[in-house]
């Protein structure tokens, strides 16, 4: 995986755009980060999922995914490091967290999704 894949694959979600935040690039759903890339280097991303699914993606790739030091991993932030993944991992924890940061107001995505 790449941080170019990375990027498509973020902005291929519903009204996702990206925007920078600390110097870094980041992926948001209606303001809210779900994703972001470069962090803490180039070869890495986060994505923002519950306990729970970051402790799936965890236990079933370790080599690959991490929770993100201190508080921010405890809550859920999820550091990947993209050389160490398959396309079709990181596409579903991006999809996981773009779900988690849309407003719960918001419609569900189509079945495509």
């Amino acid at each position: 995986m790449t941080a170019a894949e990375f990027r498509e694959i973020a902005l291929s979600q519903p009204d996702a755009v990206e925007s920078a935040h600390m110097n870094h690039p980041d992926f948001r759903i209606d303001g809210k980060i779900f994703a972001t890339l470069g962090y803490p280097d180039h070869d890495h991303a986060v994505v923002v999922l519950s306990p729970d699914q970051q402790e799936g993606f965890i236990v079933e790739m370790p080599r690959a995914f991490s929770a993100v030091k201190g508080a921010w991993g405890k809550r859920g932030s999820t550091q990947i490091h993209l050389p160490s993944v398959e396309a079709e991992a990181v596409a579903e924890a991006i999809r996981l967290a773009w779900k988690r940061g849309r407003p719960s107001g918001r419609r569900k995505p189509s079945k495509r999704q």
